[in-house]
């Protein structure tokens, strides 16, 4: 059986790319997806206006969606509310931010929320994940799931050469019981770049897959959205990029699933 998926992150309504984002919702619309994933950061600075347009976005795309939040969609300069509600703003507009999930047919997708309105360090863009988080998890998948994937906003563990950091509070302990629970993939955004890698832990086939950005907030990386395809023993991440005019691949790359 096959499965496509549609992996977006870092739309940041109120700076997107507007072509870009027009031109991705067409490709997904005609693309016959079994689930279309954003990884979080919606808006720019999580005002309403910029959760609205997100929405309207979201409701043009076809179901069924997944959607977990990122930093920037805790509000940027409502300081209260960042503190004591830092995702009102994104429940009440898109969905539950604490986690998502979707499963069908041997596919199970869980999402977590790895960002937080405010943290004990001066850098509250970067990224946290409770072992307790972690454990629900992997609690939630079932023996029959065949295709297990985690999709989080920060990646957890740091990408070698990436154009900025993530420092995930608690990340290398969740990418390990991941690991250990045959997650297939981790779905991610954050640094606006695409990229694939192998976890370094358990038997080496969890992968982090991270997707690129539709703003214009680019980090030395065309503005990208990446398709999933998985079929029989092999997974095809293919990052694709927005010319101008069109779509076109950026990379691809080609990952091996483990023996079922």
């Amino acid at each position: 059986m096959k499965i496509r998926l549609a992996h977006l992150s870092d739309i940041h309504f109120g700076g997107e790319n507007k072509a870009a984002v027009a031109a991705a919702g067409e490709r997904i619309r005609a693309g016959s997806f079994d689930l279309t994933i954003v990884s979080g950061d919606l808006t720019r600075y999580a005002e309403t206006p910029e959760f609205e347009a997100a929405a309207a976005w979201l409701r043009d795309l076809p179901q069924p969606q997944l959607v977990t939040p990122g930093n920037h969609d805790a509000p940027y300069l409502a300081w209260a509310e960042r503190i004591f509600a830092p995702f009102r703003r994104f429940e009440r507009h898109v969905g539950p931010a604490p986690a998502q999930n979707w499963r069908r047919d041997g596919i199970a997708v869980h999402g977590v929320n790895t960002a937080r309105g405010a943290q004990p360090r001066i850098n509250w863009s970067k990224g946290q994940i409770s072992f307790r988080q972690a454990e629900r998890v992997v609690e939630w998948f079932e023996p029959s799931d065949r295709l297990r994937i985690v999709v989080v906003h920060h990646p957890l563990i740091e990408m070698l050469g990436g154009p900025m950091t993530a420092r995930v509070w608690g990340g290398e302990k969740a990418a390990k019981a991941f690991a250990r629970a045959r997650v297939d993939l981790v779905l991610s955004g954050h640094i606006h770049a695409p990229f694939t890698w192998p976890y370094p832990h358990a038997d080496g086939r969890t992968y982090a897959v991270g997707a690129g950005t539709l703003s214009v907030r680019e980090r030395g990386v065309p503005p990208s959205y990446n398709e999933v395809e998985v079929e029989d023993g092999c997974i095809r991440v293919t990052a694709l990029a927005w010319t101008g005019s069109h779509y076109e691949p950026y990379r691809t790359w080609a990952l091996d699933r483990r023996p079922a």
